[in-house]
């Protein structure tokens, strides 16, 4: 059974001893991640998929006719890691494969109309939460926190 937000630990009960000045900030990037992604991951599990098939179909959704070798570029994983899930989605025709007219031995990818719906109610939980925690914090909040993660982005 998946757990709710409220059944997870969060940052208030992890207590975890500071070994540098900075831990507070890596602990709140792993919980705050953790939450933004709980109730997306507990949805993903009803239709038998998990993060790793998110971070596809969300790509694809957003460059379709995307080869896969451009998606591997831009998942920044291995073509071994990429194989599983992707298979998965191509198997379930979530994602849909077509041969590149210019190169015939590179595969077009893009969403199925059921792997669009899937992207878009995953992709909606994590909109909403960002949307409360913006809100939570204003406008100056957001601005920073967008600014803090473009640099942490642009490190990559």
């Amino acid at each position: 059974m998946q757990k709710t937000a409220s059944q997870v630990p969060g940052l208030h009960r992890a207590s975890l001893r500071k070994l540098h000045e900075l831990d507070g900030a890596l602990e709140l990037m792993y919980y705050g991640w953790r939450g933004m992604t709980l109730e997306a991951d507990a949805y993903l599990a009803t239709v038998g998929l998990s993060r790793p098939h998110h971070r596809i179909l969300y790509v694809v959704a957003r460059r379709p006719d995307i080869s896969i070798g451009e998606l591997i570029e831009v998942l920044g994983i291995s073509k071994q890691a990429l194989n599983r899930p992707l298979a998965l989605l191509l198997e379930r025709k979530l994602v849909a494969a077509k041969r590149s007219p210019e190169q015939h031995r590179s595969k077009l990818l893009r969403l199925t109309a059921a792997g669009q719906k899937i992207e878009q109610s995953a992709s909606n939980h994590e909109r909403k939460v960002l949307r409360d925690a913006f809100a939570h914090v204003g406008a100056p909040g957001a601005a920073a926190w967008m600014a803090v993660m473009g640099a942490i982005a642009d490190n990559s």
